[in-house]
C-alpha cells in the first residue's frame, strides 16, 4: 500500500503570517520615522493589509506581476496618507523583504503535529503561492525544514493555487497518486477548491471559523487535530 502523502499550504497555516508580518511593520514604522506624518502604526497597518491583500488577489488572477505586486504595496499605502516618497516606498519594500521571512512564529502545536506525522511515516511536502526566495528562509529560520520532502512554489511552474496544474506537479515530482494526495490549508479557495478540482482530499485549516463548512470536507481550528483527522479519513476512491 502507497503511503499516503500530506501537502501544506505555509502562510497562515504553518507560518503565521499576520504575527511575523505585523512584528516586522512595526519595525519599519518605527525605524523609517513614519509616525512623524501617520499618528498611530495600526491605522498604517489596517491599510497595508487592505492593499496588499487587493494586489495579492491580482497577482494570483493573472493580473499583476511580482515585481509590480511589490513595487506598488507599500507606495499605495504611503499615498493613502499622503505621503508620496518613491524613496520612502522602495526602503520599506526592501526591508519587508528582508525582515519579514526571518520572522519565526508558528501557530501553536505546529511542531508537535509534524513530529507525530514523521513519527508515523506520513510524507510532508508544502506548495505554496509565496515567493520561492523567501519562502524558504521562513521555513530554515523557524526551523521546520527539515519535515519536507518537498517544497513546491507557484512561481516555479507559473500559476498559483487553485489551477490544478500545481497539484499535478505536486504528485508528479513526489510520485503521489491522486488518491493518497491530502492538501491541508487555510484559503478555502486555493487550497480547498483547488485540492478537490485536483481530485484530491483536503482538510480546511479556519481557526477563526471564517468559511461555511464545506460538505465532506473536515475543518479544524487546531493544528494539534490533524494527525487523528487523517487518520480517519477514508481514500479517494475506495
Amino acid at each position: 500500500m502507497k503511503v499516503r502523502q500530506l501537502f501544506f499550504d505555509l502562510d497562515r497555516t504553518l507560518w503565521d503570517f499576520e504575527t511575523n508580518s505585523r512584528f516586522a511593520l512595526q519595525y519599519l514604522y518605527d525605524d523609517l520615522k513614519l509616525g512623524d506624518s501617520i499618528d498611530h502604526f495600526m491605522h498604517f497597518h489596517h491599510t497595508y493589509i487592505r492593499i496588499n491583500a487587493d494586489l495579492w488577489n491580482q497577482y494570483g488572477n493573472g493580473k499583476l506581476t511580482k515585481e509590480e505586486l511589490r513595487d506598488n504595496r507599500f507606495k499605495k499605502a504611503l499615498e493613502h496618507h499622503g505621503i508620496h516618497d518613491n524613496d520612502l516606498a522602495k526602503k520599506m519594500s526592501d526591508g519587508y523583504i528582508e525582515l519579514s521571512p526571518q520572522q519565526t512564529a508558528l501557530f501553536p502545536g505546529a511542531v508537535q503535529m509534524l513530529d507525530e506525522l514523521k513519527g508515523e511515516d506520513y510524507r510532508l511536502h508544502i506548495i505554496t503561492n509565496g515567493f520561492k526566495e523567501v519562502q524558504h528562509i521562513k521555513l530554515s529560520r523557524s526551523g521546520i525544514s527539515k519535515y519536507f520532502d518537498m517544497v513546491l512554489c507557484s512561481e516555479e511552474i507559473g500559476v498559483t493555487k487553485p489551477h490544478r496544474e500545481i497539484f499535478r506537479e505536486a504528485q508528479r515530482i513526489t510520485e503521489c497518486s491522486t488518491e493518497h494526495a491530502i492538501m491541508i490549508g487555510d484559503d478555502f479557495k486555493a487550497d480547498i477548491i483547488g485540492a478537490l478540482n485536483a481530485g484530491w482530499t483536503a482538510i480546511h485549516f479556519d481557526p477563526e471559523v471564517k468559511f461555511k463548512k464545506e460538505r465532506n470536507v473536515p475543518r479544524i481550528r487546531e493544528l494539534s487535530e490533524i494527525p487523528s483527522v487523517v487518520n480517519l479519513l477514508p481514500i479517494v476512491g475506495n
